[in-house]
């Protein structure tokens, strides 16, 4: 499937350089194209960097959290609801603690210590894998709820939205988490469908009915203050829980007599390691996505739905939203400029900009994701994976679009 992907972005881009310069003369795109292949280059290398220094922190601590004890408890509390998503991992197998970990992460908006554990995670599910290049059932389903991003603090969405000077940052704070929930909602479902998981089970019921009823709660109490009051306490809460994470390795570590440091240093050595094995398919996957970014073939997808929403006689506002949500799956820097360039364009409380930073916090950078997660453990058959993948952020994008509609007109 990546190879088909992968082969279909340069052959995209080929296609639509090519109507460029036949149709409209313009002779510049095939410098655009190629500039573009050294600048992701080098941008893949500037991403590892980053990544190798994120990974050798976090792995060290997690180093710590293992011998603690942390997540073989972690793993035996969740273990009934994921011998039933993920039949293969046995009960107590430390993937479970690290996936819990990592969820835990993602949902309060910790990207820095989401990725580590994250990579971490896939590679103790590689270890149950009976085929090291193709993935397993418990790795595509892992990884179709990381692309799924469910997120209850998008602090980074309040922060660009307070920067272009919005009167209320927090504004799309429940635009954002439902439209985040149906995407992952999603992916649940279209993981289970093809895998054929019984979600129908008591216990899993319990578990995703739980959930659902104290993030209900949860937001329930969040609604109920005012808008300052809520962008102090999601740019706290996120820092707050981080530093507290990692002070609680370190004390359980203390309590539990672990050499805090020694482990420490023992498990970040594992950085150098997975940033190594990373680059490749990190230079592979955003080379391919600036080629085809270059060479305009997202400009006439954009295009082709404005035309067909105007024939159609519906509401064209969300147009102007969609470049966030077209180049989103392909790169995080790109969807957050497209976002910063909309709300420039429109007006940062305009209909178009408020979709747009709706879609941003609702999902993923699926491809980066891809390549990120499963280069760390050299698979290269993603099978349903990316399908998916793709489902669950199609459907966060829908959900964004509806939501907007819903509650600002």
């Amino acid at each position: 499937m990546l190879d088909r992907l992968w082969l279909g972005f340069f052959l995209t881009a080929a296609a639509a350089a090519l109507g460029r310069w036949l149709l409209g003369g313009d002779e510049t795109v095939f410098a655009a194209m190629v500039g573009s292949l050294f600048d992701m280059a080098r941008l893949s290398v500037e991403v590892m960097v980053l990544l190798f220094g994120t990974l050798t922190l976090w792995l060290g601590l997690l180093r710590i959290a293992e011998r603690a004890g942390l997540v073989e408890a972690l793993a035996k509390l969740l273990g009934p609801l994921f011998r039933r998503l993920m039949p293969e991992v046995p009960a107590g197998h430390p993937a479970v603690g690290l996936i819990t970990l990592n969820f835990a992460a993602n949902v309060l908006g910790l990207d820095n210590a989401a990725t580590p554990i994250g990579l971490r995670a896939m590679r103790e599910l590689q270890t149950l894998n009976p085929s090291a290049d193709t993935a397993s059932n418990a790795q595509i389903l892992f990884l179709v709820l990381n692309a799924s991003s469910l997120t209850l603090l998008p602090v980074s969405i309040f922060m660009y939205r307070a920067q272009a000077g919005a009167h209320d940052p927090t504004l799309v704070f429940l635009p954002i988490l439902l439209a985040t929930s149906a995407s992952t909602l999603a992916g649940l479902l279209s993981v289970a469908l093809v895998q054929r998981l019984k979600l129908w089970d008591r216990v899993v019921l319990a578990w995703l009915g739980g959930t659902a009823l104290l993030l209900g709660g949860f937001v329930a109490l969040l609604t109920a203050l005012s808008a300052s009051a809520l962008a102090a306490l999601s740019a706290l809460l996120g820092n707050l829980l981080m530093f507290a994470i990692v002070i609680a390795f370190l004390l359980v570590g203390a309590w539990r007599r672990v050499p805090v440091y020694a482990s420490f240093v023992d498990g970040a050595k594992q950085g150098f390691d997975v940033a190594k094995d990373l680059l490749p398919y990190l230079v592979a996957m955003l080379c391919a996505v600036g080629v085809l970014r270059a060479s305009g073939a997202l400009d006439y997808a954009l295009d082709g739905i404005r035309y067909a929403v105007h024939m159609a006689g519906l509401d064209a506002r969300f147009v102007d939203a969609l470049p966030t949500a077209l180049v989103k799956p392909f790169s995080g820097s790109a969807a957050r400029a497209m976002l910063i360039e909309t709300m420039q364009h429109s007006g940062v409380d305009s209909f178009p900009a408020l979709l747009a930073a709706t879609v941003q916090g609702s999902t993923e950078t699926t491809f980066y994701v891809l390549a990120v997660y499963f280069g760390a453990v050299g698979v290269r058959r993603a099978r349903h994976a990316v399908g998916c993948a793709l489902i669950a952020d199609l459907a966060g994008v829908l959900a964004a679009i509806a939501v907007c509609y819903r509650f600002f007109g």
